[in-house]
């Protein structure tokens, strides 16, 4: 059986100098460690999980510059900017499996208003007009309406934070989404705050804190257990914030 294209591996490039390393991003262990290991991306979804400020959505950023696409959202053509807060783009090296698809698409929830304008004040002039007005849709619709419209088929799709935007039932749609993709040979890198996102089947959860990036289980989710709690005695922490 051959093996499934997709990106194997993202790592340093052993001819380039390597960055400071008292200087950010590499001050973040997550992307510190990144730099010396690599990050191996399994076929399917890699979830992220950590608190804020934990790193989470600037390994997203590193990753996105390095697949070459816009690091505030959009495909590799995208030209949208908004005020500039990620970090320069650090020498990976992207390792793919022959025939991978070049494809890649990043939604990150804090420049999606952005890219919204973006994409309204961009269309294609020739095109039909199917795309609708993203700014007459509320947050989580036109969230979803990108999500499904863009991110089609196998390739390497990067998603900050997409909760963020959703209801429960925004987010179940969304899990419903992230695994059709997943099953036809798509490669995900989701980070996320929802014990619900990070519920999805099949995934590889990486929790990122001080030590880096380490494998977790669902259930040994700091996430889970502290939902888990504060739904089954919400009392028991409304108590402590009074």
């Amino acid at each position: 059986m051959g093996e499934r294209p997709g990106v194997r591996r993202i790592r340093a490039d052993p001819g380039a100098d390597p960055p400071p390393a008292d200087v950010w991003p590499m001050t973040v262990p997550a992307v510190a460690q990144l730099w010396a290991e690599g990050l191996q991306l399994a076929p399917g979804a890699t979830v992220l999980v950590g608190e804020n400020a934990s790193g989470k959505s600037t390994v997203v950023e590193v990753l996105a510059a390095a697949l070459g696409l816009n690091p505030q959202g959009g495909s590799s053509g995208s030209r949208m900017e908004v005020r500039r807060t990620e970090p320069e783009a650090l020498p990976l090296v992207v390792e793919r499996s022959p025939g991978a698809p070049r494809w890649s698409y990043l939604l990150r929830d804090e420049t999606l208003h952005g890219l919204y304008s973006y994409l309204e004040d961009n269309r294609d002039p020739f095109a039909p007009p199917r795309e609708p007005s993203f700014h007459a849709f509320s947050h989580g619709e036109a969230f979803l309406s990108i999500f499904e419209d863009r991110l089609r088929g196998p390739g390497v799709y990067l998603l900050d934070e997409p909760d963020a935007a959703l209801s429960f039932g925004g987010q179940l749609r969304l899990l419903a989404g992230l695994l059709h993709l997943a099953e036809q040979g798509a490669q995900l890198v989701v980070a996320t705050h929802s014990p619900l996102v990070a519920a999805l089947p099949g995934a590889r959860i990486l929790e990122v804190g001080p030590w880096g990036l380490r494998p977790a289980t669902w259930e040994e989710l700091e996430l889970t257990a502290n939902w888990r709690q504060f739904l089954d005695r919400p009392e028991g922490f409304l108590r402590h914030l009074r």
